[in-house]
């Protein structure tokens, strides 16, 4: 539309060029920069300006949207709630809103009402996450862009923890044929489940062109949305079942985003190839197809043992502490990637064949191990707990600071049995255990006992009988620094220089090695292989690679890393470590930017520069590195060719390494708060993420929450102890 007479030529330093569109509170131009970069910017109508609960709104507005961010939402760019007439500037979205674009072609079909349904769904959690409830989603408020919808107008949006404030005028925010009964009953319960309320109206119109409770007038829309059931005619199953549990009059009987984005992904279809708006709800790439082929899993993967210390972390950070307790890797080191792959994450499987059927036995449960000794020491070291497990066959075994080893039933998550060591306790000690993992029916237990001053007191490796928890035998460490490593048919336990590897079932010593001088080693395995990583005490200047015999202890070959490197498994028969590239002390929150591969047979290394440089925690199977970044971002990277492969944003932050399931080609990954998150691996489709399932958030920087396998369940844990279990299949489902 053309300006109007008396319409400003500026705004805020922005040349107006053109109306969008005005509605109660305001006017929305087209603005341009000087740099030409274009804006929608947004007035207030003169008569509102001096209204100090208008004005409030309105500066509420500018907080809410700002704190906002993400692929389907508009950007603030600039703003003044102070100026005589208050205006916003966002990016500006080219493209129709929903409801101009039904009104000139019609109901949206197939790929476009699945863009525009998971788009809104990103775009509500992007809002909600935030801590924002939108309050007036409706068409006008959904631009049509040609990448995929975009959610804008938080003009009468309020911050949710700010809920009880500017109700005094007694205005009701929100469009009738869109609002949720909660809006028009009492506004102060309003919360995120009323935008959900919302989006199954809009969908509804997407789809049919009408409201399911369009009314001639706006009162009698009101009671309908109050007192009548919606009317989905035109709405066919599946998908009528589930907008029907989104125009719940009850709010907490509406379904969840994330139980949305998984089951729109599901029932939905996909977008046809010739379609030209083309677009997937999450960024994604496709992985290079002229990859060698991969040796990973048992024959690739670096798995180290479970330990204490800065140090240990600094030589693993790139992802390999805990990988011995996951069995997903277990499928991969017999030939090159997947059968009929080139050593890619491969194709996706069906949503109906994706995840392999949980035991029969099995259901959803949730408990804590975070529970002291019964007698002895009942301090733990660290108030967050800091617990860790391991699975094995029927059964999930835990330990944690100031926690004694416990084995729960894997199938309902009640506990076996609890480790009695308080015998090794003094009574006012303190201690630590670790689950390194289980071998030929013993229960491996690294634990630290310290006296009140926290000097250490005693540092041990326990065997412990996998049935009844009683003690099969232990052995002294001595030095907290150097970690126990379950590695197989051994059990590596260091005692300053000296390596002894002992029978996990006996304890008996079968052979022993002795580190470099004035080098710190820890110890990882690359399928069968052994390998000793080791850095100089004094620097960080470059890492040994020793190959061990495991018959007798003996070096096999040497390689050599020119700063810390951690190893993660091998591609294309080299082993492929990832780098800060500056010599940089590698921890989990390192910034890298290279893969250095070495060829263990030649000795020769090739670096691999990245086309970037990430932050996170990595994870490397079938021929990719997933990596995780503290927030929420998950990354796919080639380590043979540094290109980006895909990335995603998920709700997952300060997760721990990603976890690779080979039969579902799917990645998962959980927050310390216990949200979990499943994406396509090869696409980085975000499948389901649940919501948080901790029963408090640690602080804890150490350890590091896990996923786990159980058949087809998976065993989630987290720092403060909680430890649960779901159904991939069916996430939403909890005990």
């Amino acid at each position: 539309m053309p300006l109007h007479k008396d319409d400003p030529k500026s705004v805020g330093g922005y040349r107006l060029a053109d109306r969008l569109g005005s509605g109660g509170m305001g006017i929305v131009y087209l603005g341009r920069a000087r740099s030409g970069r274009e804006v929608a910017v947004k007035v207030v109508h003169a008569q509102y300006a001096e209204d100090k609960v208008f004005r409030a709104r309105f500066r509420q507005e500018i907080e809410s949207v700002r704190k906002v961010s993400g692929a389907f939402t508009a950007p603030v760019v600039d703003a003044d709630s102070e100026a005589v007439r208050p205006w916003m500037a966002t990016q500006y979205v080219p493209g129709p809103s929903l409801a101009d674009r039904i009104r000139e072609r019609g109901a949206l079909r197939d790929g476009e009402l699945r863009r525009l349904a998971l788009g809104l769904v990103e775009a509500l959690r992007d809002i909600h996450r935030a801590g924002v409830v939108h309050r007036d989603l409706k068409p006008a408020n959904v631009l049509m862009a040609e990448d995929g919808p975009r959610v804008i107008d938080f003009g009468i949006s309020r911050a949710a923890e700010n809920h009880n404030t500017l109700t005094e005028t007694g205005q009701m925010i929100g469009t009738p044929p869109f609002m949720s009964p909660e809006q028009f009953t009492d506004a102060r319960t309003v919360g995120p489940a009323s935008d959900v309320f919302s989006l199954g109206a809009l969908l509804v119109f997407a789809l049919t062109g009408r409201g399911p409770f369009d009314a001639d007038s706006p009162y009698l829309t009101a009671f309908r949305v109050v007192h009548e059931a919606p009317v989905l005619n035109g709405v066919a199953q599946p998908l009528r079942a589930v907008l029907e549990r989104c125009l719940a009059k009850e709010a907490a009987k509406r379904p969840g985003l994330d139980e949305l984005a998984r089951t729109f992904a599901e029932i939905l279809p996909e977008p046809h190839p010739d379609d030209p708006a083309t677009v997937t709800f999450r960024p994604v790439g496709q992985p290079a197809v002229e990859e060698a082929p991969v040796e990973a899993g048992p024959a690739a993967t670096a798995r180290p043992g479970r330990g204490w210390g800065r140090r240990t972390r600094s030589l693993v950070a790139a992802g390999t502490v805990g990988v011995l307790s996951l069995g997903f890797l277990a499928y991969l080191g017999f030939g090159p990637g997947f059968p009929g792959s080139s050593g890619t994450a491969g194709p996706s499987p069906s949503a109906a064949s994706r995840w392999a059927a949980v035991p029969a036995d099995w259901e959803p449960w949730q408990t804590t191990v975070y529970a002291t000794a019964s007698k002895g020491a009942d301090k733990p070291l660290r108030k967050e707990g800091e617990s860790t497990c391991v699975t094995h066959e029927d059964a999930v075994y835990c330990g944690g600071s100031g926690l004694l080893p416990v084995r729960l039933d894997g199938r309902t998550g009640r506990t076996v049995w609890r480790a009695d060591l308080a015998s090794n306790l003094s009574g006012t000690g303190r201690y630590d255990s670790v689950v390194l993992g289980v071998r030929d029916g013993a229960v491996l237990v690294q634990q630290i006992v310290y006296e009140e001053s926290f000097n250490q007191s005693l540092a041990k490796v326990v065997a412990l009988d996998a049935e009844s928890g009683e003690q099969l035998w232990a052995r002294e460490m001595n030095q907290i620094a150097n970690a126990a490593t379950l590695a197989d048919d051994l059990l590596l336990t260091p005692v300053g220089r000296k390596l002894t590897a002992r029978s996990p079932r006996t304890g008996a010593g079968r052979w022993t090695f002795t580190t470099p001088a004035d080098h710190y080693c820890t110890y990882t395995t690359l399928g069968t292989a052994l390998y000793a990583q080791c850095l100089a005490s004094d620097t960080a200047e470059n890492t040994r690679f020793l190959e061990l015999n495991r018959t007798d202890g003996s070096v096999v070959r040497r390689l050599e890393a020119p700063y810390a490197c951690g190893l993660l498994g091998t591609v294309g028969g080299r082993a492929a470590c990832v780098a800060g590239g500056d010599g940089s002390e590698l921890l989990e929150d390192t910034t890298f930017g290279e893969v250095l591969l070495l060829d263990p047979r030649s000795g020769t290394r090739t670096t691999t520069k990245l086309t970037r440089r990430y932050q996170g925690s990595v994870t490397m199977a079938a021929g990719t590195l997933w990596i995780a970044g503290t927030d929420g971002r998950v990354t796919a990277v080639s380590p043979l060719t540094g290109k980006q492969l895909w990335q995603t944003r998920t709700g997952v932050e300060r997760s721990g390494r990603p976890t690779y399931d080979t039969r579902s080609r799917t990645l998962y990954l959980v927050s310390p708060s216990g949200r979990v998150a499943a994406l396509d691996a090869h696409r980085g489709r975000l499948l389901w993420e649940t919501g948080p399932r901790a029963e408090r958030l640690s602080n804890s920087e150490g350890t590091k929450p896990e996923v786990l396998s159980y058949g087809g369940a998976l065993v989630v844990t987290t720092p403060d102890g909680t430890v649960f279990s779901l159904d991939p299949a069916h996430p939403g489902t909890s005990g």
